[in-house]
């Protein structure tokens, strides 16, 4: 291959215009997912996705490919120094890698190369921690302040660079502090136009909604979900953090009982993760806050990975649609339909 593939591009770089198909190129990226796949002549063929912080891609590995069997072997969250050809599929960047290798310790200890694979918040995590505890010391209530007290005492440090999710939205690190700090922001906002919600009830279930988070997920560059959060999951796991606190900080047991339903039911529906679906005004409220800001999140990550000369995102899976990426024309200076 050419010298041209030896140059460590970033995502942002490969799905930039100025990349023309069949050009050879040479990347240093992370696997987020492998997965075995049956083509309809059921021949068997691995859809992967790698990234860095800048963004990710898929591309398709069929079994005649000479990294397959490499690829197949390689564990999410491993660094990988590769080589191909850009390609395009249905307009989308889509390439054919044809070298692929998993990087040592050593390799991966290069200066840059770690800060380079794991996407972060794009936000300033201490300003958004203290913005955090600002929230936490608006809470009026001594027993439910002393409760979220407690529990951001026992998981602080984990939860400032843990991830909001493994890959629907907020999926990097510090994702999780920069979401709830969004929705606390966004609960202060509406919680005027609903008298019927309690303040410090709704806020208190907010910051510590998807608290069991912080013990779901491990991995240093790309988080998975580890034996305790497969086995019990993070809504149970937060369930058992707030009770902890709450039984400690000798919470009134109709608001633990409140507080516990709103970490049980903000997942919104059953098949999306909720152990009971949400009964209380409070419940209800930061239930529809989160998944607000979920769908926000998806589209702020949207726009800032899909290159300017694109008009339309890759198709968003919690969308369920791609995102239109050109501004209003009003917005941009145009002029309003006749």
């Amino acid at each position: 291959m050419s010298d041209r593939t030896r140059e460590n591009l970033t995502v942002s770089d490969l799905k930039s215009s100025a990349r023309a198909a069949g050009e050879p190129f040479g990347a240093v990226l992370l696997v987020r997912k492998v997965s075995t796949r049956t083509a309809k002549n059921n021949n068997l063929f691995l859809l992967a996705e790698v990234g860095d912080r800048s963004g990710s891609f898929h591309f398709t590995c069929f079994s005649d490919n000479p990294v397959f069997e490499t690829l197949k072997g390689t564990a999410a969250g491993s660094p990988v120094r590769l080589k191909g050809q850009v390609e395009y599929y249905q307009n989308r960047f889509s390439p054919r890698i044809v070298e692929l290798e998993v990087l040592n310790e050593e390799e991966l200890g290069r200066e840059g190369v770690l800060d380079n694979l794991v996407a972060a918040t794009s936000e300033d995590p201490e300003a958004l921690m203290e913005e955090l505890f600002g929230f936490i010391a608006e809470i009026r209530n001594d027993g439910l302040r002393a409760t979220v007290e407690s529990v951001f005492g026992e998981i602080s440090p984990a939860f400032k660079t843990t991830p909001a999710a493994v890959s629907m939205h907020h999926a990097y690190r510090g994702g999780l502090l920069e979401h709830t700090v969004h929705m606390a922001r966004c609960c202060r906002a509406l919680l005027p136009l609903y008298p019927v919600v309690d303040p410090d009830l709704a806020l208190s279930g907010l910051l510590l909604h998807d608290i069991g988070k912080t013990v779901e997920y491990e991995g240093q560059l790309a988080a998975q979900r580890g034996r305790t959060g497969i086995l019990q999951g993070h809504v149970v796991l937060g369930y058992r953090l707030v009770r902890k606190a709450g039984m400690k900080a000798k919470l009134a047991p109709d608001l633990l009982e409140r507080l516990e339903h709103i970490i049980l039911s903000h997942q919104g529906e059953l098949e999306w993760g909720a152990a009971a679906m949400a009964a209380t005004p409070e419940a209800v409220f930061v239930s529809m806050i989160d998944n607000l800001d979920a769908r926000m999140g998806m589209v702020r990550q949207a726009l800032r990975e899909t290159p300017d000369s694109e008009e339309f995102s890759d198709y968003i899976p919690g969308l369920k649609a791609p995102l239109l990426i050109t501004p209003p024309a009003q917005a941009s200076g145009g002029e309003p339909a006749q």
